[in-house]
């Protein structure tokens, strides 16, 4: 016990005092990257900033882990416990890398320059610049899609940001409070104790999940009184939930909702969200207005209004209104010299973490790549240029046929192929469902043994000893002291 508490303070203090970096080479070139989600951070991890000059620009200078977000819309978890800072990850690079928290604005792909704003409350005497790039790493993700429904923007909370996550936690508490206030008639009281959840895909379902635990580990005995009023609807438009998961897991899912009488409407869109009510059309295509007291938006991505600029400037080759086209090694199609991935791109691949996390760890083996290939083409034209002793030329000789043989395993890089490890989600109650590849098939599985595979998982994957620390606590003092 004392070696592993102080193997955990050793690590951390690690974490905590970065040691030097080389400072900026005005010769090397600039690398600017775009974002701060699950490709650029990926890309930031595995990249070898020795060969180049980064930049980093993204809204918010944080890493946030999305799969735990429903976890910290019921308090299950502490906010902090799931974000990294993106200074963390790169103070820990053997080159300084600038970080700016900024918004892009525009790209200009024939100058190769990029516009930025500071989108805080508080600016400096200098709050937008424009800087050139040699290489654009464009990971910029998508916004949520409202597909056009009048009242998601004004009156639905999303599930995207960390502020989603606590903006529906105080929506949430300020139902039940509004529902315990004296003289509440009875039909007002369901209305404001009904959940509408909206998106029937994982973060859909785990929300769900979520808010289920909630009542039924914590609710029900501070609010004896309006546990029992409580309603959880979820709404999809697909005939089933988690349509990327086997059936037999789908139907496990609902099985377990059934159980714990959370409300599954498929077949069933919103035609709109009102201040106190949702607007469905059913399966018979028939309309109903449904009172609720807060409706929570899970369902799909859109462009960027940045991502459509950009494809605007190309358009005989950006032709997919899904997103950007990429090459086989992420090059976007008619723009020098950026590269893009994640949600902004067109790929075959699901817009999920783990493809865009592929896809960052790829480019850095990329640019790694590419950063030796010019080393190389350097060493390789010095010996060309100089002039050597006579009893010299038959090493230099050999020193220019190793160098041919390198730059011809560098010439041809390998495409990015995405290698699926497999799906998870919590579905509550201590369940948890997972689609795993094994041999040439899947191996579905569900149940608690899974739920503890999928807490297993996640820490694993989470990006620091911090956090995992962090995360862990938070389960530990729920179980003990709730939420």
């Amino acid at each position: 016990m004392i070696l592993a508490g102080a193997g955990l303070y050793y690590v951390a203090h690690q974490d905590r005092t970065p040691g030097p970096q080389l400072p900026h080479d005005s010769t090397k070139k600039t690398l600017v990257v775009l974002g701060s989600g699950w490709g650029a951070t990926s890309f930031l991890k595995k990249l070898d900033t020795t060969d180049y000059n980064v930049v980093v620009v993204s809204p918010r200078n944080y890493f946030l882990f999305t799969p735990l977000l429903p976890s910290v819309s019921t308090g299950t978890l502490s906010p902090k416990s799931i974000i990294s800072s993106t200074r963390y990850i790169t103070r820990h690079k053997a080159r300084q890398v600038a970080v700016i928290e900024a918004e892009a604005k525009s790209i200009d792909t024939t100058k190769k320059t990029v516009t930025f704003s500071d989108s805080s409350d508080i600016k400096g005497a200098v709050s937008t610049t424009t800087i050139p790039y040699d290489y654009l790493i464009y990971a910029v993700g998508a916004e949520t899609q409202t597909f056009g429904i009048p009242g998601v923007k004004e009156h639905a909370c999303f599930m995207k940001e960390l502020q989603d996550a606590e903006k529906m936690q105080d929506r949430f508490l300020d139902c039940v409070e509004s529902a315990g206030f004296l003289g509440q008639s009875p039909e007002e009281i369901s209305r404001l104790l009904h959940m509408v959840v909206v998106g029937g895909g994982p973060t859909g379902v785990e929300l769900s999940g979520e808010l289920h635990d909630f009542l039924e580990e914590d609710l029900k005995f501070w609010y004896p009184e309006l546990a029992s009023r409580m309603k959880i609807t979820l709404v999809e438009a697909l005939p089933s939930v988690l349509p990327t998961f086997s059936k037999a897991l789908i139907d496990y899912t609902e099985s377990t909702f059934k159980e714990a009488k959370i409300d599954i409407l498929t077949k069933t869109m919103v035609k709109e969200v009102k201040e106190k009510s949702v607007v469905l059309q059913m399966p018979d295509k028939t309309i109903k207005e449904v009172p609720c007291g807060m409706v929570v938006w899970a369902a799909g991505n859109t462009l960027r209004a940045l991502t459509k600029d950009l494809m605007a400037q190309l358009p005989s080759v950006q032709t997919n209104r899904r997103g950007l086209t990429v090459d086989g090694h992420l090059r976007v199609t008619g723009a020098d010299g950026i590269f893009a991935l994640g949600d902004c791109t067109a790929t075959s691949y699901a817009p999920t973490a783990q493809v865009a996390s592929q896809q960052g760890a790829y480019l850095a083996k990329f640019f790694n790549k590419l950063a030796k290939k010019e080393n190389i083409l350097i060493e390789k034209q010095l010996l060309e240029t100089t002039e050597v002793p006579e009893d010299q030329k038959a090493e230099v000789t050999d020193k220019l046929g190793a160098i041919s043989k390198q730059l011809g395993k560098l010439e041809n890089p390998r495409p990015f192929h995405y290698s699926h490890q497999g799906s998870l989600a919590y579905i509550g109650s201590e369940k948890a469902i997972a689609d795993l590849p094994f041999m040439n098939g899947t191996f579905a599985t569900g149940g608690l043994a899974t739920y503890y595979f999928w807490r297993s998982a996640y820490l694993s994957t989470l990006f620091s000893v911090r956090n995992r620390t962090l995360v862990a606590t938070d389960w530990i003092k729920v179980k003990l002291f709730g939420r």
